[in-house]
């Protein structure tokens, strides 16, 4: 006898999808894997001075950027992590597997 397993997806009210391009984890000391996931970007200044000249247009590049080390920084905002077991890794990482081969594969026709 055939029989259909139906599943319903729920969703909380404020379910919002975030961009990653990162992720930083671990095994946890229960044998998990711990996954958290990031969007890696440069920072934005706290402070800003710019010169301007008499139409209001900047004249100079800033001339005082805090923190004075803003251009070694770079931001890892931490959007979501996850933890699961090996069996839950072994099937996501089939799954996604699977779309990667899909991807290129419409990356080559695309070519």
């Amino acid at each position: 006898m055939k029989t259909t397993l139906k599943f319903k997806y729920k969703f909380p009210e404020n379910f919002n999808p975030t961009y990653t391009n990162g992720v930083y984890g671990c095994i946890a000391p229960q044998g998990e894997i711990v996954m958290n996931f990031f969007f890696e970007r440069p920072p934005l200044p706290y402070v800003e001075n710019l010169e301007l000249g008499e139409e209001g247009q900047a004249v100079t590049p800033p001339t005082v950027i805090d923190p004075n080390d803003f251009d070694y920084n770079v931001i890892r905002f931490v959007s979501s992590g996850v933890i699961m077991n090996l069996d839950s890794a072994k099937a996501i990482h089939n799954w996604l597997g699977q779309k990667i081969q899909i991807l290129e594969q419409m990356r080559e026709e695309n070519q």
